[in-house]
């Protein structure tokens, strides 16, 4: 009786732990976009700079992270080679830059809800790279699922009441971008044994990402700031959003590491969903019945995905575990025959 109520206060704590660390999570994510669409939004702050405001976040992550590593030596740093580092962290702060500054810019012309939408393009983006790098294989009722998907947000576009082509080409390029950064980390860095944790991940990544967004900077920012003499650089602002985005970086590998992959996407879906709430409640977006239904079908269809995930997840428990229990099976017997042989 008292093992089992032992076991029943493990396994509630571990559960609490995870919606824990989902809702801090969601928490983050939910109020940097929000921050983010208020400082570039031309109605709200009017800061229309998303290389500058990624550029700052990137310094401030980069600064922490630096601290964290080399002052307070709270972490030690990876065992990184020079080319290990150039082949394969400044390819994945490249594309971070990239799908960061496209994702950013989006905001000034699509509302909150709609960028949410397109956001479920995110599995199809991640699963066609995949198949393209090799790293997935093709299945004809998984590649089903991704159409499916990507009808609903196509429906989910035609019924957008402020539609803007550079938007969704900016979202869109955003979307792939963040996914073959996502397949590159596994390329890249999984298959080399490399395990950054939270904190030496962005002491490795996000200097290169702020090295790549000052390109851009230069030619497209950097001379319309020099003309610009009556801004003052907020320090309320723009340091409380670029320690959001910091924190929001740790919370990523926490809840990855602490849960699973599949339970950020699963608590992304919920995120979505509320931000399209808020958008529609607060911002005072318009959310149209056809946005919803392209995005409801989306939604089913993501939804799907992330199901047989977690029943091929679970299926790769299952035969992990009894593999394990026909090694245990065969030591016992080995044992027996050896026993019986001194006998």
């Amino acid at each position: 009786m008292r093992k089992d109520s032992i076991f029943g206060n493990g396994v509630m704590k571990k559960i609490i732990l995870s919606y824990t660390y989902v809702a801090i999570w969601i928490f983050l994510s939910f109020t940097v976009i929000v921050y983010n669409k208020y400082i570039l939004d031309r109605k709200l702050y009017n800061w229309p700079f998303p290389i500058s405001l990624t550029m700052i976040h990137m310094a401030f992550c980069s600064s922490l992270a630096f601290i964290a590593v080399r002052v307070l030596k709270l972490v030690d740093p990876a065992s990184l080679s020079l080319h290990i580092y150039l082949t394969s962290v400044v390819p994945i702060g490249a594309l971070y830059s990239l799908s960061l500054w496209f994702s950013n810019t989006a905001y000034i012309y699509l509302s909150v809800s709609f960028i949410q939408m397109l956001k479920a393009l995110m599995p199809v983006a991640v699963y066609t790279i995949g198949i393209l790098s090799k790293k997935d294989a093709f299945k004809s009722h998984t590649m089903g699922n991704m159409l499916a998907i990507s009808l609903g947000v196509a429906v989910a576009a035609y019924g957008e009441a402020k539609y803007d082509s550079w938007g969704v080409f900016l979202q869109l390029g955003a979307v792939l971008f963040e996914a073959t950064r996502l397949v590159m980390i596994q390329i890249l860095l999984t298959s080399k044994g490399i395990n950054l944790n939270p904190i030496t991940s962005l002491y490795y990544v996000a200097p290169s990402c702020l090295g790549f967004l000052s390109i851009p900077w230069f030619i497209v920012e950097y001379p319309v700031l020099k003309q610009n003499s009556g801004f003052h650089f907020d320090f309320v602002i723009f340091g409380t959003n670029s320690l959001c985005a910091f924190a929001l970086n740790l919370a990523v590998f926490l809840l990855v590491g602490k849960t699973s992959a599949l339970t950020m996407n699963v608590a992304g879906v919920v995120k979505d969903w509320l931000l399209i709430a808020f958008s529609w409640s607060v911002i005072k977006d318009t959310v149209t019945p056809i946005n919803l239904f392209g995005y409801g079908l989306a939604f089913l269809g993501v939804a799907y995905y992330n199901h047989l995930k977690l029943l091929a997840l679970k299926e790769k428990e299952a035969q992990a575990a009894d593999e394990e229990a026909g090694k245990l099976l065969e030591e016992r017997e080995e044992d027996g025959m050896e026993q019986k042989g001194n006998a």
